[in-house]
């Protein structure tokens, strides 16, 4: 593959970006509209910067936390484009998923959007949402997903959030959502704990059919199904009275969350292996949680 990548690099990246303003907006007016205690939450914007071991340029992003609001306990909505050379740990976790010539030539660009939220009322379900797009020298995919992590479970919502994400998918042909949802559910399981650590979604990674206009609507569309899916479930139930009892359990929750992020996330590896902003990465860790 040449280096004549400058286009759909342009493409996904700015597609990312434009993703992350509009969630921001729906997010803050959620925090608006919410007629609870307090003030309505908005996000703290920080530039992150990411430099090569010669000191060199190698991309960054921006970090959006939310914190304390009246809706979200915690919400980071994170974009980055970075770029470089791989070290010798990240080049043999990319050969091993079969990208070819990595040693020989470690060059990589990735671009994308990642999201995590944590609620302030527990019957209000988590939710985490990131898309992607990686390109080397010799190829080039795209990944993401959402999926669900209500620690008070309602069939009716997890029917809505799996509808939504169908109905995104089912253009790019029927078979996508059926499998995308099996690659989640195998996916955002924890061994350890023998458990899914929520309701599921959907998901895919090392995504390239060779038609990168197609695999690039496709991601898109799973980005354009996260807001109908997920804002829904919000409004409906951030208002919903609830004990000492529900917020313990939410907090019990929250740790399974954790435990999976630290352990088996891929997308937290990779960005402590490449010398990303560390806040930015751990963004996704809840504020409170616990361990019994």
């Amino acid at each position: 593959m040449s280096d004549g990548f400058e286009s759909e690099k342009n493409k996904a990246s700015s597609w990312f970006r434009a993703l992350r303003d509009e969630i921001v907006a729906a997010f803050e007016a959620l925090e608006d509209s919410f007629q609870g205690d307090g003030t309505a939450g908005r996000f703290e914007v920080t530039e992150t910067k990411r430099t090569s071991d010669d000191g060199s340029d190698a991309g960054g992003g921006l970090m959006s936390v939310m914190r304390g609001g009246r809706v979200f306990e915690k919400v980071g909505v994170n974009v980055s484009t970075v770029y470089g050379q791989l070290g010798a740990s990240a080049q043999k976790a990319m050969a091993a998923r079969g990208v070819p010539g990595m040693a020989d030539d470690p060059r990589f660009w990735a671009s994308g959007i990642s999201l995590v939220a944590h609620m302030q009322n527990p019957h209000a379900p988590a939710v985490h949402m990131n898309t992607r797009m990686f390109w080397t020298p010799h190829a080039w995919w795209f990944g993401g997903g959402s999926d669900l992590n209500p620690c008070i479970e309602y069939d009716e919502d997890t029917a809505h959030f799996h509808a939504t994400q169908k109905a995104h998918l089912d253009p790019h042909g029927t078979d996508h959502y059926p499998k995308l949802k099996a690659w989640a559910d195998e996916y955002f399981y924890i061994p350890h704990r023998n458990r899914a650590r929520g309701v599921g979604g959907i998901f895919m990674d090392d995504y390239c059919t060779g038609d990168w206009e197609a695999d690039f609507q496709l991601t898109q569309d799973i980005g354009k199904a996260f807001l109908p899916a997920y804002v829904p479930l919000v409004e409906k139930r951030r208002d919903t009275a609830w004990t000492d009892a529900d917020k313990d359990t939410q907090l019990v929750h929250r740790g399974l969350y954790a435990e999976y992020n630290l352990v088996y996330d891929r997308g937290t590896k990779f960005g402590l292996a490449t010398g990303h902003d560390a806040n930015a990465v751990l963004m996704s860790l809840p504020p409170l949680a616990k361990w019994v």
